[in-house]
């Protein structure tokens, strides 16, 4: 194992030094074909079969732009307030790793579609920090290496590596940040709610699912510290393909710590990739860092020029959506939320999830009860998203259930659990399994004079004011009816008929 790395206490490092930081969001693009070839872009499929001889860079195979790609690629840029460039050019980034097919990745490095745009980050207690965007650009994505055998999946004490190349040549969008000065012991916090704003936009562009579990979105986290009053900037390194905003917050947070120790004892600090380990929350070394110059970039040589049209960057600009920061205000204002209730919904990611359950109906709080709540539970067990679990739609529809008194909030758990196991809306697996709730008096007062007659002692207590003893009585009619009777008419009856026996 190895060893710990030393840690200085985060205020007197934040005290000592200055954090600078910068992140690189690469967000895969939900086009139905790769950046460069005609081979299907979805996620899980079986293993090397979403390949065409492009994607394994074959001998003789060239490459060709996906228009839909560029435009996606475009409205990002837009919605980042950058400039969209008359012309821009791909070029190949060469190195070797074994997810890399063709030894070299097509990219885009000195003329980039996008560049010099800015976006807001709302932070929780609602102070807004505008985070410098230096550029976005167009590339293709790597394939993905599963190690096999060891302790952690890790290519450390891994027996040997498999490949699949399914996810090579899927489009990307990289968002390359400016360093951001200022953030100081907020640092951590900002790097969470930056990566959430990116996954809220391109969302709501529509132009990727943004799954961080999925690795659709990943984030780099540049962390650098400099000694309080200096202004050459320190060496920095890249903590890669963080893929969590709590990982990000916690990655940020452990680097600062861990570059404040090796400085205060007289170290310096080496350029280079770290790994996340979520399970350690500890970050470890992975490649020293290369500059531009060891990629040896060059223009891709088998593609034209990206010049696009601009009557058609005009028209992705005035299909923009709302900014992330004035949607979460305004659904926020709308919803009545406190600040600790909206910031659950967004730490679930479920701001989506919400909004489409109250349009569909539902009042806020209630979709915010069942989202955060029992939902949210379910995917946590299941290791899926909410959002694939049952839709805005059906949990409406279970809401007005609950609150029309057809089912109570037991039974409509189990209503949940048929929903999401596929048997059909709410209405329907009521129907089938026989969930709703018995109205009918005549029933529930039989139950109840039952039980009363098999509790007399119980009986008695009622009958002398104590009516706390009822408890005793609405719980074994409750059983009898399987759940499936409201508690507080069951109550009311159950006092009624204790007065008149």
């Amino acid at each position: 194992m190895a060893q710990k790395d030393a840690l200085m206490d985060f205020d007197e490092a934040l005290r000592l030094y200055e954090p600078v930081l910068g992140f690189e969001v690469h967000v895969e693009l939900a086009t139905k074909t790769k950046m460069f070839s005609d081979a299907p872009n979805f996620f899980g499929g079986e293993p090397n079969t979403n390949v065409t001889p492009v994607d394994l860079g074959l001998p003789g195979s060239l490459p060709v732009v996906n228009a839909q790609a560029v435009r996606y690629s475009i409205q990002l840029g837009l919605a980042l307030g950058c400039s969209i460039a008359e012309s821009s050019r791909f070029a190949r980034k060469n190195y070797y790793y074994p997810d890399n097919p063709k030894n070299y990745q097509i990219s885009q490095y000195d003329e980039p579609i996008a560049y010099e745009g800015e976006v807001e980050v709302e932070l929780a207690d609602g102070t807004i920090f505008t985070v410098p965007i230096e550029r976005a650009h167009m590339e293709e994505d790597a394939g993905k290496l599963t190690h096999v055998g060891g302790a952690t999946g890790r290519i450390q004490g891994a027996e040997y590596s498999l490949v699949d190349y399914n996810r090579a040549g899927v489009p990307l969008v990289e968002i390359v940040t400016k360093p951001i000065f200022g953030a100081e012991e907020r640092a951590p916090e900002l790097g969470a709610a930056y990566v959430q704003v990116i996954r809220d936009l391109v969302r709501a562009l529509g132009v990727s699912e943004a799954r961080m579990e999925r690795g659709n979105l990943r984030c780099d986290a540049n962390i650098s510290l400099r000694p309080r009053g200096q202004e050459k900037l320190g060496t920095r390194t890249e903590t890669k393909n963080v893929n969590s905003f709590r990982a990000v917050e916690r990655a940020i947070r452990y680097e600062i710590q861990r570059q404040a120790a090796i400085l205060a004892a007289g170290g310096s600090i080496t350029q280079e990739t770290r790994h996340w380990h979520e399970d350690t929350g500890r970050t470890s070394a992975g490649r020293p860092k290369s500059d531009a110059d060891d990629y040896r970039y060059f223009p891709e040589p088998d593609l034209l020029p990206v010049v696009p049209d601009p009557a058609v960057i005009e028209e992705l600009r005035a299909s923009l959506p709302e900014a992330p920061v004035a949607r979460r205000r305004r659904l926020k204002g709308d919803w009545g939320f406190t600040d600790l209730e909206f910031q659950d919904v967004v730490n679930g990611g479920l701001l989506d999830e919400l909004e489409g359950t109250v349009a569909a109906g539902a009042a806020p709080q209630a979709a915010r009860k069942w989202w955060t709540g029992e939902i949210s539970r379910v995917a946590n067990t299941r290791d899926a998203a909410p959002g694939d679990l049952v839709s805005p739609q059906h949990v409406a529809e279970l809401i007005a259930l609950v609150e029309s008194g057809d089912l109570t909030d037991r039974l409509a758990r189990q209503v949940l659990e048929g929903v999401i196991a596929g048997e059909g809306s709410p209405s329907q697996v009521v129907e089938s399994r026989g969930l709703k709730v018995v109205s009918d008096d005549s029933a529930l007062t039989a139950a109840v004079d039952q039980a009363l007659a098999a509790q007399p002692d119980v009986l008695a207590k009622i009958k002398d004011g104590k009516v706390q003893a009822a408890g005793a009585i609405i719980g074994a009619v409750m059983k009898a009816m399987q759940g499936q009777a409201d508690a507080a008419r069951v109550r009311e009856l159950v006092l009624e008929r204790a007065q008149q026996s």
